[in-house]
């Protein structure tokens, strides 16, 4: 049985240049794993605490050497001799030693850096590719080449994530779930480059935000979708047949007041009047999914959204769940969303994202998984996804490495079961 050896933290930057933390375990039969943590900036209330050192002569406060130094000084002594195949343990250990309900005292980013390396640790001491030790670990999923989870494209970037002149935050293009992840990965690098091009045809920005996606000089929302549809066209693919659009409102983010401000209309839009909004663009263009359209708390707008809506696409949950087991159970009574977005980084364990997941399974919800704003070069999502059986991956656009590395890892690992069980 192998045995945590050593554990140390250090700090690296993210995909904005900022710090974050990054976990090395080692195992006494010498394997080891290497996990970062990634950071948002459009954040749901209730997610667990990110914990930054607050010293402005340091990054500008956004340092997290208290992070490491809970990593190297608390939990070390807790995780070394533990064995890395017992997750449950092991996240269990971090929940108690940190006691707080939203990880407040050790921070989630310290407390996830350790609970993830673990885990890939033990998938290294199991000698498994780390989506195959996820799909025996929790038999959620049978991993196949045909079913692989399906990409969602962030195209364009607005909101927190762009130039600011967009409200939403997220204009998706999502590849239909009938295509291979291949063929879907070939469809979104080829749109992806179009949509540059008829940018640059409009003599608009071309510039890129936070997750790859164009940043553009539009004046509303609409013009982003109408956007996306032109591109579409002009490209070799069917739009609601071979590929389909979607939004991440990030509705809290222009939530003022008790109402909703955005371009598109002049006066500001209660949540009844923002519902029928988002109902028009829908009949319109055929969206596939809508993530968080209210604010996080406004739950009678969204129970009203998904009675109107939820048979036809997926309304999904980020900043209203932030991947956390009693939001999902309250959502699940209310009927409030039908899809879940899971953002590991959210919750702080493992453990706990996998609890979420097989709750949202249980009640036919849809799962995506996703990456954050500012991310890091590895690819554990990926595998994560994969081995959990998601629908969905949400990784930003098909550019910029951190998006990217991602993207590509599920494409070796397609490669990878067709050779272990061709078709």
């Amino acid at each position: 049985m192998p045995k945590i050896k050593s554990v140390y933290a250090r700090e690296i930057l993210d995909s904005r240049g900022n710090p974050t933390i990054e976990t090395t375990v080692w195992s006494d039969n010498n394997h080891g794993a290497v996990a970062s943590v990634p950071s948002g900036a459009s954040t749901g209330r209730l997610e667990a605490y990110e914990l930054r050192d607050g010293d402005p002569n340091r990054f500008e406060g956004m340092g997290v050497l208290k992070a490491c130094a809970n990593v190297n000084q608390i939990i070390s002594k807790y995780l070394i001799g533990q064995d890395p195949l017992k997750q449950n343990d092991i996240d269990q250990i971090l929940i108690n030693i940190d006691g707080t309900v939203n990880k407040s005292k050790l921070g989630a980013n310290a407390i996830l850096s350790a609970s993830q390396a673990c885990f890939e640790l033990g998938a290294a001491c199991a000698e498994l590719p780390t989506f195959e030790y996820t799909a025996q670990k929790y038999g959620l999923a049978t991993p196949s080449a045909l079913h692989l989870p399906t990409p969602i494209f962030n195209m364009v970037n607005g909101g927190k994530h762009g130039a600011g002149n967009l409200d939403f935050q997220e204009y998706h293009v999502i590849p239909s779930s009938r295509k291979k992840f291949s063929d879907a990965l070939e469809m979104g690098a080829e749109i992806y480059h179009l949509l540059r091009k008829v940018l640059e045809e409009k003599k608009a920005i071309h510039s890129v935000g936070d997750e790859g996606g164009f940043a553009p000089n539009l004046f509303s929302n609409t013009d982003a979708i109408e956007l996306l549809v032109e591109t579409i066209e002009g490209s070799r693919y069917k739009l609601n047949e071979d590929v389909y659009l979607g939004m991440d409102i990030a509705a809290s983010s222009f939530f003022s007041n008790g109402k909703y401000k955005i371009s598109d209309v002049k006066d500001p839009l209660t949540g009844e009047k923002l519902g029928d909004f988002l109902v028009d663009l829908n009949r319109k263009y055929n969206l596939l999914s809508v993530e968080d359209p209210f604010d996080q708390d406004a739950w009678i707008d969204w129970e009203n959204f998904t009675t109107a809506v939820g048979k036809q696409l997926m309304v999904v949950g980020d900043d209203l769940l932030v991947t956390n087991r009693s939001r999902l159970e309250e959502a699940i009574k209310r009927s409030a969303c039908n899809t879940v977005l899971i953002k590991p980084n959210q919750i702080g364990t493992i453990t706990e994202a996998v609890a979420v997941i097989k709750l949202a399974r249980k009640n036919d919800f849809s799962i995506i998984v996703s990456h954050r704003s500012g991310d890091t070069d590895e690819d554990f999502l990926a595998d994560f996804a994969v081995g959990v059986g998601a629908d969905f991956v949400k990784f930003g656009a098909p550019g910029r490495g951190e998006r990217v590395t991602k993207y590509n890892r599920i494409l070796f690992i397609q490669e990878y079961l067709q050779s272990v069980n061709p078709q």
